[in-house]
């Protein structure tokens, strides 16, 4: 047996997609699978030192990562007409975006660089910010250490009854943007060392368990629901169904030009050093 790091968020999502892994409910051949939960922002940070085999990335990170690890074709998290929100306390416009606050989740994350594409592709020194764990990110605006919070997760689902105002949804924003792309926030990634045999059969063996969960969709919500951070199981799955769907499957041809879209306009204002090599595995 291979033992392999797998690492991804303690979140519904990713609890859901590696279910039936976590759960011994597929053949996995000659390899074992070490599961290591953290949030986005220190997995990127990991994958950047190449600490992991496997792992969920941003794909703003994949821009700093494309010469070590490739793009497995599925486990995609994409904002289809949604993603990532700014909320505040109190309303706030976007021309007063610059002059206030903003916890940020990580500056590798693929929030963070829409939010640049959204303030008209500035760089970080063009607005103030702090990077707050994205679970902390309601608490932080509540103590007043920062005006506005981007927040990721399941805090789009439950803002409002927290007692905010939504700003801006950049997946909404984006899709208006590029005439109906998907905003891709997350894939994973794999290391290139592995080598392409291994690579892909891994490939086959993450997708089987996506198609499982899909295929075993309640068991696979009540295995995820401890990692729902105050959601019930209705809003669970309604969180689930958000960010696994046909795209996790496979990025399919509008995945892809999503994926490269986002990079290449980054490049564009010079928010990543160059557009990266791109392989979907």
């Amino acid at each position: 047996m291979m033992k392999l790091t797998l690492g991804h968020s303690p979140d519904p999502d990713d609890a859901f997609m590696f279910y039936a892994l976590a759960a011994s409910k597929i053949p996995t051949g000659d390899y074992e699978f070490e599961h290591i939960l953290q949030d986005i922002q220190t997995l990127n940070e990991r994958a950047g030192r190449e600490e992991l085999d496997i792992t969920a990335v941003s794909i703003h990170a994949y821009a700093y990562l494309s010469d070590r690890y490739a793009l497995l074709s599925s486990g995609a998290s994409m904002g289809d007409n949604y993603g990532p929100m700014l909320v505040s306390l109190s309303p706030v416009s976007r021309e007063d975006l610059t002059s206030k606050v903003i916890a940020v989740p990580g500056i590798q994350t693929s929030a963070y660089l829409a939010l640049q594409l959204y303030l008209g592709g500035k760089g970080g020194e063009a607005f103030q910010f702090i990077v707050v764990p994205f679970d902390q990110i309601f608490e932080a605006l509540k103590e007043g250490r920062a005006d506005v919070g981007l927040i990721i997760h399941e805090g789009q689902l439950t803002y409002a009854r927290e007692g905010f105002h939504l700003v801006e949804d950049l997946g909404v924003w984006w899709h208006r943007e590029t005439g109906g792309l998907p905003l891709p926030l997350g894939g994973n990634a794999i290391r290139r060392s592995l080598g392409e045999e291994r690579i892909r059969e891994i490939s086959t063996i993450l997708r089987q368990s996506i198609l499982y969960g899909l295929e075993h969709r309640q068991a696979g919500v009540r295995h995820a629901l401890p990692l729902g951070r105050g959601l019930d199981e209705s809003d669970a799955d309604r969180f689930i169904g958000m960010y696994v769907n046909e795209l996790t499957v496979d990025y399919g041809d509008r995945g892809r030009k999503a994926v490269t879209a986002f990079l290449s306009r980054a490049a564009e204002h010079g928010l990543i050093p160059a557009m990266p090599e791109i392989i979907f595995y």
